[in-house]
């Protein structure tokens, strides 16, 4: 028995075609009244990447793909308390961070940022996971 909900499961074989991978994982998931966010890239839920080349567009996605998830898991942007936010160019910190701010704003999450070699396609230029606490008293539209 699961201590958690499940939100849009996949497998990796069809997520990673080009990598020998065959895991079972989650989009997000719900334990109790926290909600974790997978890595969320330029990438839409039927698979189209957005933004080839560029982070602001893959950001502006990322972050549709974060809203839409805590709301399936029945919460809001406004309940996210943390973020991590990789990017492969320290020069895509400014407008990364633009978008993620004007998707956050009034939110005031803590928030770790970090710039490394690399991501999972070579054609992802950022990523951003999240993690959100549902109020008690909390009424999903």
């Amino acid at each position: 028995m699961p201590t958690h909900t499940r939100i849009r499961m996949f497998n990796t074989k069809q997520t990673y075609p080009n990598q020998s991978l065959d895991n079972d994982l989650c989009q997000a998931v719900r334990a109790g009244n926290t909600v974790y966010v997978r890595g969320q890239i330029g990438t839409d839920f039927d698979g189209n990447l957005v933004g080839l080349g560029d982070p602001r567009a893959q950001a502006e996605q990322a972050m549709k793909n974060v809203k839409q998830l805590l709301e399936e898991a029945g919460s809001d942007l406004s309940h996210i308390v943390k973020t991590t936010t990789y990017i492969i160019d320290p020069r895509y910190r400014e407008p990364v961070y633009q978008v993620v701010g004007k998707w956050l704003k009034g939110v005031f999450p803590i928030s770790t940022g970090l710039v490394i070699s690399g991501l999972g396609q070579p054609e992802w230029l950022m990523e951003i996971d999240v993690i959100a606490v549902i109020p008690d008293d909390w009424a999903a539209a």
